[in-house]
């Protein structure tokens, strides 16, 4: 017997096509939602992985700047032993310099000179005082460049002047403190043989 099919064909067609599309669709909406958590997911892993790079690199680089400021202090620490050190030094060599100073004026003042004042600015040495005549002066700046210690005596001025109701020549010059002339002209006498030799 033949059996014949009165419901329509195409309407079940139909109906199993739109059970497909609807099952695919909710199919795909799950798979796109797992993707997009997936996604969600792997950002926000590295962005916490960033966050935490950036945060050890900004730990990293306090520390450095801590470090540089401990070196700059110690730098500066050092400047000013090194600087407190050149001072004690040259305070040591000019103390064995103004004695020698003040050894070579007494010996190199004639009679009849009083020195009132001695002032030293580096090298260069101001000297006043009275005297009895102009020649002592010129005496006492001849004897000051037969010096190996002096030289290049220059006179500022004589001047007249008043001490204890007697009219007094005052007279104020200067010289340059020199390293030992003898010495010098020995030590470029023994460069030159030695320059000679080679």
């Amino acid at each position: 017997m033949i059996r014949i099919n009165l419901l329509p064909y195409r309407e079940e067609i139909r109906k199993a096509k739109r059970r497909q599309f609807y099952s695919m669709a909710v199919m795909f909406s799950v798979l796109g939602a797992l993707v997009v958590l997936l996604a969600y997911l792997a950002i926000s892993a590295a962005i916490s992985n960033q966050r935490d790079t950036n945060k050890t690199l900004q730990d990293a680089s306090d520390a450095a700047k801590a470090q540089v400021e401990e070196i700059a202090k110690i730098k500066a620490q050092t400047q000013a032993l090194l600087g407190r050190k050149n001072a004690i030094e040259s305070l040591q060599s000019d103390r064995a310099n103004t004695v020698h100073l003040l050894s070579e004026l007494v010996r190199r003042t004639p009679e009849g000179i009083y020195l009132t004042s001695v002032q030293q600015a580096g090298r260069l040495v101001t000297v006043k005082g009275y005297t009895q005549s102009n020649s002592r002066v010129s005496n006492f700046m001849r004897n000051i460049e037969s010096s190996n210690w002096m030289a290049a005596s220059q006179l500022i001025e004589v001047k007249a002047s008043v001490v204890n109701g007697r009219r007094i020549p005052e007279f104020s010059l200067s010289f340059q403190l020199v390293p030992d002339k003898a010495e010098a002209a020995a030590l470029a006498a023994t460069a030159a043989k030695g320059g000679e030799e080679l």
